[in-house]
């Protein structure tokens, strides 16, 4: 029998749960610790935690890395913000404890043109550790970015690559639909948009990386982000928008050079979305597109992919990786 992977998970939001209840069931991987800021959280058993129906399972939750960050581990699956700088130093600890990273974090999908300083001290210290890590889930690392080169495999020549993501917000966690400022009024969020606090973060690295995986010259990459105003009263399990309030984020970002557009991403992530749908657009020769109807679900495909990636940054050369640079994730039922 091969030796298990050993993993320890770093955050247990609704993400992090369920990227344990489905480690849990692969027999390849063991799930070694856990870890969480939480103190609410430290010292429960994590199988009860995230509510798996034969906990406990006799792992403690621990608020703090040293003796959960050992020479037992082999990777860890990390999911506690979107905001690279707020994470640095917690990827610095799994990087000195010897252990390669796969996190969620949208910012470390693509960071070198944003955090060109943070991404060169990863790079850095996961050489020197001889560790790799990888920022990835469905949205940045696979609809809008990786999604669209898988694609261009079949393209002689792409001179715009498009790609455009209708989400139902309704159907996903509550923490979701607080990022995306449902229930605010317009005023509200963009006060808060201004200040970066409401977004889908994500979407300009997304961007970059298909853009230099198709070999773009970009000399400016644009954002725009609005509310999208509620038509009529929605409800969802967790929220309940009145007319007039904000359902969610209308988003888009655009890649030019000397003034010609060469990527365009749109995101429509709200409540209540009609007719649901990823689309990815090729225009060069051939002309080619892709549409999933309904869409590719967030919460469950991001676990999905967080967990399946887990072999390729083991396998992948020590340092800071990109869904480009790893071979093709794939679903696996024995892993």
């Amino acid at each position: 029998m091969k030796k298990k992977i050993r993993v320890v998970q770093y955050g247990i939001g609704p993400i992090g749960a369920a990227i344990v209840r489905l480690m849990r069931e692969k027999p390849s991987i063991e799930i070694v610790g856990a870890i969480d800021r939480d103190p609410a959280k430290a010292g429960r058993d994590l199988g009860e935690l995230v509510g798996a129906r034969d906990a406990p399972w006799g792992i403690a939750v621990s608020a703090r890395h040293p003796g959960v960050l050992d020479g037992r581990v082999d990777a860890v699956v990390h999911t506690t913000s979107s905001d690279l700088a707020k994470v640095e130093n917690e990827l610095m600890a799994c990087i000195s404890a010897g252990t390669c990273v796969v996190s969620t974090c949208e910012e470390l999908s693509y960071p070198f043109r944003k955090y060109p300083e943070i991404s060169e001290r990863l790079d850095t210290a996961a050489k020197a550790e001889g560790v790799a890590l990888v920022g990835t889930g469905v949205n940045p690392g696979f609809v809008m970015d990786k999604l669209v080169l898988v694609l261009s495999a079949a393209a002689q020549r792409v001179d715009h690559a498009k790609a455009v993501r209708v989400v139902d917000a309704s159907k996903r966690r509550l923490p979701l639909q607080k990022k995306i400022g449902a229930g605010m009024t317009p005023e509200q969020f963009r006060e808060q948009a201004s200040a970066g606090i409401i977004k889908h973060h994500g979407l300009p690295e997304s961007a970059a990386m298909v853009a230099d995986g198709l070999g773009f010259d970009l000399d400016d990459i644009t954002e725009k982000i609005e509310p999208v105003i509620a038509t009529e009263p929605v409800k969802t399990p967790f929220l309940e928008i009145a007319r007039g309030q904000v359902a969610g984020v209308h988003q888009i970002a655009r890649g030019s050079y000397r003034g010609e557009e060469k990527v365009y991403l749109e995101l429509q992530m709200y409540v209540g979305a009609k007719q649901p749908a990823d689309t990815v657009e090729l225009r060069g020769e051939p002309p080619l597109s892709l549409v999933i109807p309904g869409g590719t679900h967030g919460d469950s495909a991001t676990a999905a992919i967080a967990v399946n990636a887990i072999p390729a940054i083991l396998a992948a050369p020590a340092g800071l990786r990109t869904v480009r640079d790893l071979p093709m994730v794939y679903f696996s039922p024995g892993h």
